[in-house]
């Protein structure tokens, strides 16, 4: 969908059109599902997360300057719902000291079971690698690989500079680089 029918789909949606704010649902339904999952980790707490951001989204449309891109709008109000909901679990967890759940990923349907199986080692390795990187370095690798951010964006969502912003990516792929060396050098069983 390009960014002129978006546009004109958030103006029918702050005019109060239901079926304009479902279509925006429909359409970005998934971006903003991946972009929670990747923050908070677990299918179940991104559907959760998902569902509140659009709500958030539903209440919040008629402060949009359709003079934005409507997207980027919407990807900030999920990744600052995200940081609240990590913020709350750092705070919960240092009140009740409790572990960190073990999140599984589905399998996913694949050409092979080799392919697969391989497939999903990587991405458990590079998870497991993001995991690693702190809160805020974490977000902002997310939000340009997987919110397809750009830096500016990303400056603007999290009150960064632009240099900050560049300078995070750069650590952040250099951490994930070792870290994903060094797992990759671990013995197998």
């Amino acid at each position: 969908m390009d960014e002129a029918t978006l546009q004109a789909l958030a103006r029918r949606a702050q005019a109060g059109e239901p079926e304009a704010f479902a279509e925006l649902y429909r359409h970005f339904y998934r971006r903003v599902f991946g972009l929670c999952r990747r923050l908070l980790g677990s299918a179940q707490a991104a559907e959760d997360a998902g569902a509140e951001v659009f709500l958030r989204v539903q209440r919040a449309m008629s402060s949009f300057d359709t003079r934005l891109s409507f997207s980027g709008w919407l990807l900030s109000i999920a990744s600052h719902y995200c940081l609240d909901q990590l913020r709350d679990r750092r705070v919960e967890q240092r009140v009740f000291d409790s572990r960190a759940p073990v999140w599984t990923e589905p399998a996913t349907p694949a050409p092979s079971p080799l392919t697969g199986l391989l497939a999903a080692e990587r991405s458990r390795a590079v998870r497991a690698a993001l995991q690693t990187l702190p809160e805020r370095t974490r977000l902002v690798v997310v939000l340009r690989y997987h919110g397809e951010f750009s830096y500016d964006q990303i400056a603007a969502a999290l009150g960064l500079n632009r240099n900050h912003v560049a300078t995070l990516l750069w650590r952040a792929k250099k951490e994930l680089r070792r870290s994903l060396l060094a797992l990759s050098r671990e013995p197998k069983p």
